[in-house]
């Protein structure tokens, strides 16, 4: 093929120090299609991505872009030749506005400075198309996950490109944001741009893909003509055996009160006057679209922010407000974003899962090497941490870096856990043993909250269902009522 946006991609490797990353790929990505690429985690979909956006060189294979060879040196030389990248952790700057972000390195300058009226226009044409509600003006800082990723996508769009490499672009967006993110995928294929779609929400592959490539240990392991293809089929590729249930069996909760929320209320009226009970055993699912609260609930309840009314109580005590204070009565909330609010990606292994457990390795103000070294292994051992004690956390996958985060906290063995989108941007073999191990903590008595933008991971886990919209309670959902429809339903109310 010799058209203008057709990248053709031949016997691509990269090969590190004792690592075959990725072993003689090949790819062919024409005009308007979207190309699904799925594998698990260290599969070879990033290094593959990069090496297309220009990010990495590959050690052996060539590419073709519109019939002429393309070997690109950097990011910049990728976005000249019409390719953009956008990446699952997000690379924005916080301290600059949503228009100044959306139009960084192309701001429009009137006698020698920034046209703040064109960048705030030029970078709302492209955000109107993904329903972005923001202000232009506004921090990125400020902006919830889904609002920076909006921003992100933006930045994409903004740079006309031919071929995009979406990398798990809708881990962090509710529904509807995610329907407005495939239109425009819809409308911009329609003009000619193609894209690579990686993502581990086998359920949008059937959705938005052409065709589908699946990786698996730095090989392709196969190619299919259509985006209809099962998912166990798609999940025995992926992972090189069969998955036989995604979502575990889980005893019914007992009816013992864990955790009691009453008439609790947001400063900021993000949330109001919400009541629930969380019982021993039991898996409580908060759903809503992004903004409708979810979120800023549990930060509440966990002592991460405050409340302006109502009462947390915990096995009958009143909890509190502070961080100090929920940790030490039991409650532990794993964040939505682990490498920002749950992780020192810098530090080891070992170092991050005995931060919050000082306490019990410390002897006489002292911290030694050895116990903090026993207690990575024993924890990395429960959890089924690929990687060394001593290994940066930077240097794991999605799923095991979500292992740490359970690992540190689980190891304070508390009566209420927290999981705000538990596997964002996981695949699809971690995220069954992040499954397993909520399974298990409901078994030994231990309440659960899944907070989940995932409509099939909050009916898959959930006993039960509180829906928010606007910050409020919609309703409870359990047993036969507990369906996708009703959960909506109650969701755009």
């Amino acid at each position: 093929m010799t058209e203008k946006s057709t990248l053709v991609v031949t016997g691509v490797a990269k090969h590190y120090p004792g690592t075959i990353a990725l072993d003689g790929v090949d790819l062919t990505v024409g005009p308007g299609q979207v190309i699904a690429l799925l594998g698990e985690n260290g599969a070879g979909k990033s290094t593959l991505s990069s090496i297309i956006a220009g990010s990495t060189t590959p050690t052996a294979g060539s590419m073709t872009w519109g019939g002429q060879p393309y070997a690109p040196t950097s990011p910049r030389d990728a976005i000249d030749a019409g390719i953009g990248m956008i990446h699952q952790e997000m690379r924005l700057l916080p301290e600059l506005s949503v228009a100044e972000n959306v139009m960084v390195g192309r701001w429009p300058m009137r006698g020698g400075r920034v046209s703040q009226a064109e960048m705030a226009r030029e970078a709302k044409k492209h955000l109107d198309r993904l329903g972005f509600t923001g202000r232009m003006n506004q921090l990125v800082g400020e902006l919830s996950v889904a609002g920076q990723q909006q921003v992100e996508i933006a930045k994409a769009l903004a740079l006309r490109a031919r071929l995009l490499v979406l990398d798990e672009p809708t881990a962090a967006l509710g529904q509807d944001e995610t329907d407005a993110l495939f239109a425009t995928v819809d409308a911009l294929r329609q003009e000619g741009v193609s894209f690579i779609y990686v993502s581990h929400r086998l359920a949008e592959i059937a959705r938005i893909a052409d065709r589908i490539v699946v990786l698996r240990d730095g090989h392709k392991i196969s190619e299919h003509a259509s985006g209809q293809v099962p998912p166990d089929q798609l999940v025995r590729e992926m992972v090189g055996r069969p998955v036989d249930r995604l979502f575990p069996d889980t005893a019914d909760p007992s009816d013992r009160v864990v955790l009691s929320v009453r008439e609790l209320s947001s400063p900021t009226g993000r949330f109001v006057d919400i009541s629930f009970d969380v019982h021993a055993g039991e898996i409580f699912g908060i759903a809503g679209i992004v903004g409708a609260g979810r979120t800023e609930i549990v930060r509440a309840i966990a002592g991460a922010d405050s409340y302006s009314s109502g009462t947390v109580t915990l096995d009958g005590r009143t909890v509190k407000p502070g961080l100090r204070a929920a940790i030490d009565a039991g409650i532990v909330l794993v964040p939505e974003d682990r490498k920002q609010q749950g992780l020192i990606v810098s530090d080891t292994i070992e170092d991050n899962i005995a931060l919050p457990n000082l306490d019990s390795v410390q002897r006489q103000g002292w911290v030694a090497p050895k116990t903090v070294r026993t207690l990575g292994i024993e924890v990395g051992k429960r959890l089924g941490i690929k990687g060394r004690p001593d290994n940066p956390v930077s240097s794991l996958s999605g799923g095991n870096q979500q292992k740490v985060v359970l690992g540190k906290w689980l190891q304070r063995n508390p009566r209420l856990v927290i999981l705000d989108e538990p596997t964002r941007g996981i695949d699809v073999g971690a995220r069954s043993a992040i499954y397993e191990l909520i399974a298990e903590l409901t078994k030994a008595g231990t309440a659960v909250i899944v907070v989940s933008s995932d409509l099939d991971e909050i009916l898959g886990l959930s006993h039960r269902v509180m829906v928010l919209a606007r910050g409020r309670c919609q309703g409870m959902l359990d047993g036969e009522g507990l369906t996708g429809p009703a959960v909506m339903e109650m969701a755009v109310r």
